[in-house]
């Protein structure tokens, strides 16, 4: 499947099962601007149906020195309240798209993931971080609080009060510090991020990918429920799971001693 080519501030490089999505404004420390959220969106909607790709990995020119600083604060100065809302709402709107991707997203985080590129990375469903990465929430040092699902996914992740900790305070967590929390999954040294982020990237796409897809739903839309609720929902996935030559593949490896191979059907 071919990539549009108007793309300008976005990079898409494939190395099938994988695909990388660069976030290309080095000048700016790639921050994120509507035309980079548009073609965000518009790469994972392409992506999202191509079966040779099944695992996404996001990253920052290495040029700007940031996975992504967090939205152009250009855009800023002047800006009425009801084009903020509509910054806002584009912003977590793409990273909703993000979340719901039927295929895992790995933020591959060097140097700077601040404000909406924290938000973009907490969107994702794994973060790895070299151990010179920063991240966080600094909106309150412009008198501002985070506008991209900030104050939603981060209390779900360290807990309301550790979030009430960098939302309000708006410092810069070390890498360490952000695993500590479980803000990222894994920390390795700057020259080792990219290696062994494809590493973790391809176990996940020698998974079966339906199998995959299920249990990102099954998480995401059971998480505000009554436990109840989400076992229900947790037994009908898996009983629909068995109906999938993936999970025929499984078994009869398993008895077979031998390495599964699955087509995603």
């Amino acid at each position: 499947m071919s990539m549009p080519s108007e793309y300008q501030e976005i990079k898409i490089v494939r190395e099938p099962p994988l695909v990388w999505i660069i976030l290309n404004r080095p000048e700016k420390l790639n921050a994120l601007s509507l035309r980079m959220l548009d073609e965000l969106s518009s790469a994972l909607k392409e992506l999202s149906t191509d079966k040779n790709i099944r695992v996404v990995l996001i990253k920052g020119n290495p040029e700007g020195r940031s996975f992504s600083a967090g939205m152009d604060i250009s855009m800023f100065v002047n800006l009425k309240p009801l084009d903020a809302l509509h910054i806002s709402k584009r912003l977590q709107e793409v990273i909703n798209e993000l979340e719901m991707f039927p295929k895992p997203v790995i933020a591959v985080i060097d140097g700077y993931a601040l404000g909406g590129g924290f938000e973009l990375a907490l969107g994702c469903d794994f973060r790895i971080a070299s151990n010179r990465a920063e991240l966080g929430l600094p909106e309150i040092k412009l008198g501002l609080m985070p506008g991209g699902g900030g104050t939603q996914r981060l209390p779900r992740i360290v807990g309301e009060a550790k979030a009430k900790e960098i939302i309000m305070f708006g410092e810069r967590l070390k890498s360490e510090d952000a695993l500590r929390s479980g803000l990222v999954n894994w920390v390795v040294p700057p020259e080792k991020l990219d290696e062994e982020a494809k590493n973790i990237a391809q176990k996940l796409a020698e998974a079966p990918p339906i199998a995959i897809m299920t249990i990102k739903n099954v998480i995401r839309l059971t998480r505000h429920g009554l436990i109840e609720e989400g076992q229900a929902f947790e037994t009908m996935s898996f009983a629909s799971l068995f109906a999938t030559k993936d999970a025929a593949e499984g078994v009869s490896a398993f008895l077979s001693k031998r390495k599964p191979s699955f087509i995603g059907e």
